[in-house]
């Protein structure tokens, strides 16, 4: 039903003058969505109440609770509930809102007694978008469709996060800017395998997107044993955090998190590179970090002079950010491009420098190109633990038999073997181990990191331009001895 649900949503929608895109279409069926799911918590504790004897108030005013101006409910001839006629639609339902209802939202940023509670997420929420419906009645469909929708038990809260995460991957694969909020999620589940947070650990992404990392180290934590109520507490309160810095994605993300079981997320809408590295602090720091932060993007001088090595390129910010964040004994699993591991200009070579220096840098994760439908880099994962220098360095290339793409996606099969491979550091065809003092040998101290596989006898080296030219003159002559061969005969 939920997939039907949302096709039909998307059609709605792209007829509706506002909407021009995959983007507003998530962003728009998100907002309400999140509605009807606030309606439905509200009723699960108003019950929950009601069975210890105790009085539940409700965190949204009466009239504008959903029940009561998105769908107020008659009973029809057969003893059903039905949406009443005379419900909001048309030019009254966008006034009531665009210029009660959001208001009325925006306000709990400022009443929530914490950025940890759920009043203080609707604040925020509401504070980032608006409705770009310009038509009530296609709205008010909208609305009657999704309060078909439940939210009350896991089974539906877990298939409600499934079409969720498609709708987000659709968003990446419509390209432009979408991929920025969507990894594929069999390179996550990879990654947090590898990484392994346990409970108790802190975990940080500090560019969080659609919150991808966080809702699968969730999913890989709670789904591992039976959890006391001490641990779904530590789960639910203290465990995930996250920024983000644009607003869709931090609405996305926050929603994500919602239908994967957390209540409030720990996630800031805030820009991570703004904060001067110098400020942070031991209580600041997390256990693990998970992330892929944006690449190719390039940040101002003023943001540049909270980092102690200057560079414009985001990625290498951010993993600056990340190391110095990372507790004593902390692990990482990071995306980043591959050019990383081989540029030659001074803040790369000092990055590199650092990492090693500083962390055991003991996996790279070499990624064919395709693995990020519609965006042409290649990239590679970093894991590394901080508080030890790095000794040794195994790389693992992931070689397919096939072009990834939109059709032709990576799968967890394919990184089966990484993950098997990677637990004992074995060599094999696609691994290898180098030793950090000859990498720095060979190097000649530029800490230069790039993948080399020794172990592919198969790889045809290329050749110099002068054997290409060479071969070209001997083709073009003997074409011409051809030619004049023929001529002859005629």
């Amino acid at each position: 039903m939920f997939e039907q649900t949302f096709k039909n949503i998307d059609d709605i929608l792209h007829k509706d003058a506002g909407c021009s895109s995959e983007l507003d279409y998530i962003e728009q069926t998100s907002w309400i969505l999140f509605l009807k799911y606030l309606d439905d918590l509200e009723r699960d504790r108003a019950t929950a109440a009601e069975l210890t004897g105790k009085e539940y108030s409700p965190i949204i005013q009466k009239e504008f609770q959903w029940h009561t101006w998105a769908a107020p409910k008659i009973t029809n001839g057969n003893g059903a509930l039905k949406i009443d006629h005379n419900a909001l639609t048309g030019d009254d339902l966008t006034d009531f809102v665009n210029n009660r209802l959001f208001p009325y939202l925006r306000k709990f940023k400022l009443s929530a007694v914490g950025a940890d509670t759920i009043e203080y997420k609707i604040g925020e929420i509401f504070s980032e978008l608006k409705n770009r419906l310009q038509s009530g009645y296609n709205l008010r469909e909208v609305i009657n469709l999704i309060d078909l929708l439940r939210f009350r038990t896991h089974k539906e809260k877990h298939e409600m996060s499934h079409l969720y995460e498609a709708k987000i991957k659709n968003m990446g694969n419509a390209g432009r800017n979408g991929g920025e909020y969507y990894t594929p999620r069999p390179l996550i589940n990879t990654i947090v395998k590898v990484v392994a947070p346990k409970i108790g650990d802190k975990i940080y992404d500090g560019a969080c997107g659609s919150a991808g990392f966080l809702c699968e180290a969730y999913n890989h934590l709670k789904d591992r044993k039976s959890l006391s109520t001490k641990d779904t507490e530590i789960l639910q309160k203290h465990t995930f955090y996250g920024k983000e810095k644009k607003s869709l994605a931090y609405i996305i993300g926050i929603m994500n998190m919602i239908f994967h079981g957390i209540e409030a997320p720990n996630i800031i809408h805030t820009n991570t590179l703004a904060e001067n590295l110098a400020d942070i602090q031991e209580k600041d720091r997390y256990d693990v970090v998970l992330a892929n932060p944006p690449f190719g993007g390039k940040e101002r001088a003023e943001v540049q002079q909270n980092f102690p090595i200057k560079t414009g390129e985001t990625a290498s910010l951010f993993l600056q950010h990340f190391i110095k964040i990372l507790k004593a004994g902390g692990r990482a699993g990071v995306v980043i491009k591959n050019t990383f591991l081989s540029n030659t200009d001074n803040a790369s070579i000092a990055l590199r420098k650092q990492l090693l220096e500083s962390c055991n840098l003991h996996t790279v994760l070499d990624l064919p190109g395709g693995t990020f439908t519609g965006a042409g880099v290649k990239t590679v994962v970093l894991f590394f633990e901080k508080g030890k220098s790095t000794k040794k360095v195994w790389y693992y290339q992931l070689n397919l038999d096939r072009n990834l793409g939109k059709t032709n996606p990576l799968s967890e099969a394919d990184l089966a073997g990484f993950v098997e491979l990677q637990k004992t550091f074995a060599d094999s065809d696609n691994s290898w181990s180098m030793d950090v003092q000859s990498l720095m040998a060979s190097s000649q101290s530029t800490y230069d990191l790039s993948v080399k596989n020794p172990n592919k006898k198969d790889e045809v080296a290329l050749r110099s331009p002068q054997e290409i030219l060479e071969e070209m003159r001997a083709l073009d002559e003997e074409s011409t001895e051809i030619l004049n061969s023929i001529a002859g005969l005629i």
